[in-house]
C-alpha cells in the first residue's frame, strides 16, 4: 500500500464540514436576484391588460398522466405541488446534515426553532381575532399563521456574510415546522381531515425507504419509486405533497465513517442546488407572485379591517410571538441558544417569519371565497410580505455584523 493511499480520509474537519456549506450559500446568493426579478415581473404581469393570460397559463392543462390514479392536472400544480417536492427535499437534506453532527444535533438548541415556529402561528393568529371576531372574517385567522420559507431564505441571504450559518439553519428548520403547521391547520380547520387511505399509502412507502436503507441501497434512483407513492399517499391523505421531499430528507442516511464529500447527503445536495436555485424556484415565484391588486382601492370597511389583521398578524405578531416564544423557553431552560446567536438574531428571524407570501395566500383562498375579502387578503399579504422582509433586511444591516 503507497503511502498515499494509506492517507485517512479528511471526515470530519472542519474544512470538510463547511466547504459544501460555502458553495450552497455561493450558488443561493447568486439565484436570489434571479427569485427576486421572476416575482417582480409575475406582480407586473398580473396587474396589466395581459393579466387573463397569466392567470390562464398556471391553469392550462398538462397532457401527462403518470398512472391512473394520478390524473391530468395544471402547469401550476406541477409546479407547486410536483417540482417544489425536490426544493423541500433540498431542505430536508440540509436539516438532516445539522441534526447529524451541526447546530440541530443538541436538542435543547433543536428545540429552539419549533418553539419558535409555535409561537410565531399562536400570536399572529391572535392579532388577526383580535380585528376580526366576527363572521365571516373569523375564518380568516390562520392566513398570517404562514411563513414562506422559499422568499424567507431568500431575502436573508441578501444580508450576505452578516448571517450566520447557524441563523440560516434555525429559519429553515422554523419554516419547515411552520409549513407541518399550516398543513394541520388546512387539515383540521378547513377540509375534512386526513384520509386514512392515503395515510396507510405513506407508511408503506416509509417502510419501504427503510428497508432499502436496511439492505444498504444508497443510490438515490433506488428511492425514485417510495418516494413516488409518498408523494401520492400524501396528496390522497389531504396532505400537500411536496411534505414527501421534507420527510425523504430526513430519512436519508448520514455516515461519519467517509470523506464529507461522498457523503450521500452531501451528494445529493450538490447535485440539486443548482437545480433548485436556478429552474425550480424562479418557476415557482413566477407562477405565485402574481397578486390581482385590481379593486383594493375601492376596498369596504369589512375588507379594510381583514387587511389590516394581515398586516399586524404578519408584520408584528410573527416577530412578537417568535421571540417572546422563544424567550419564555430559554427562561425555563427548555431549549438554548447555539453560541453564535444573539437576541439580535432572533429579532431579523422573526421579522423574515412574516414573510407569509404564497401559502398566507393558499389559506386565504381556502378561508375567504368571497371575491372582495379574497382581494383584500391576497394584497394584505403580499403588503405585508414586503414589509416584513424590508424590515428583516433594515435590522439585518443595523444590528448584525
Amino acid at each position: 500500500m503507497t503511502q498515499q493511499s494509506a492517507r485517512p480520509p479528511e471526515r470530519l474537519t472542519l474544512g470538510a464540514i463547511l466547504r459544501p456549506l460555502e458553495q450552497f450559500l455561493r450558488v443561493e446568493a447568486a439565484s436570489t436576484a434571479l427569485l427576486v426579478l421572476a416575482a417582480a415581473a409575475a406582480l407586473l404581469w398580473a396587474n396589466t391588460t395581459a393579466s387573463n393570460a397569466y392567470f390562464l397559463l398556471w391553469q392550462t392543462p398538462v397532457p401527462l398522466q403518470l398512472s391512473p390514479w394520478v390524473g391530468v392536472h395544471s402547469v401550476g400544480f406541477w409546479i407547486n405541488e410536483g417540482l417544489m417536492t425536490f426544493f423541500f427535499l433540498l431542505v430536508g437534506l440540509e436539516i438532516r446534515g445539522e441534526l447529524h453532527d451541526g447546530v440541530l444535533s443538541q436538542l435543547r438548541v433543536a428545540t429552539l426553532p419549533v418553539v419558535a415556529a409555535l409561537g410565531g402561528i399562536v400570536a399572529p393568529a391572535l392579532v388577526y381575532l383580535a380585528l376580526n371576531s366576527a363572521s365571516p372574517l373569523r375564518q380568516g385567522w390562520a392566513i398570517p399563521t404562514a411563513t414562506d420559507i422559499a422568499f424567507a431564505v431568500g431575502v436573508l441571504t441578501l444580508l450576505g456574510r452578516r448571517v450566520p450559518r447557524t441563523l440560516r439553519v434555525l429559519l429553515l428548520t422554523l419554516a419547515i415546522v411552520d409549513d407541518i403547521g399550516a398543513i394541520v391547520i388546512i387539515a383540521l380547520y378547513y377540509s375534512n381531515g386526513f384520509g386514512i387511505v392515503g395515510i396507510a399509502v405513506c407508511l408503506g412507502a416509509i417502510a419501504m425507504v427503510l428497508v432499502l436503507q436496511r439492505c444498504g441501497r444508497e443510490h438515490a434512483a433506488w428511492y425514485v419509486l417510495p418516494g413516488a407513492i409518498l408523494w401520492y399517499g400524501l396528496g390522497r391523505a389531504g396532505v400537500h405533497p411536496t411534505l414527501a421531499g421534507v420527510i425523504l430528507g430526513l430519512l436519508t442516511p448520514v455516515r461519519s465513517d467517509v470523506d464529507a464529500s461522498e457523503c450521500v447527503c452531501t451528494r445529493l445536495k450538490s447535485a440539486l442546488h443548482p437545480w433548485v436555485a436556478f429552474v425550480i424556484m424562479p418557476l415557482f415565484a413566477l407562477a405565485n407572485a402574481g397578486v390581482d391588486l385590481h379593486g383594493l382601492a375601492t376596498a369596504s370597511g369589512a375588507a379594510l379591517s381583514l387587511g389590516a389583521g394581515v398586516v399586524l398578524g404578519l408584520v408584528i405578531g410573527k416577530p412578537l410571538g417568535i421571540v417572546t416564544a422563544v424567550g419564555l423557553c430559554l427562561r425555563s431552560g427548555v431549549c438554548a441558544l447555539p453560541g453564535e446567536i444573539r437576541w439580535r438574531h432572533l429579532l431579523v428571524l422573526g421579522c423574515l417569519g412574516g414573510i407569509g407570501f404564497t401559502m398566507s395566500v393558499f389559506i386565504a383562498g381556502l378561508a375567504l371565497p368571497q371575491p372582495e375579502l379574497l382581494a383584500a387578503a391576497k394584497g394584505a399579504v403580499l403588503l405585508a410580505s414586503v414589509a416584513a422582509a424590508s424590515l428583516g433586511l433594515l435590522i439585518g444591516r443595523l444590528a448584525l455584523e
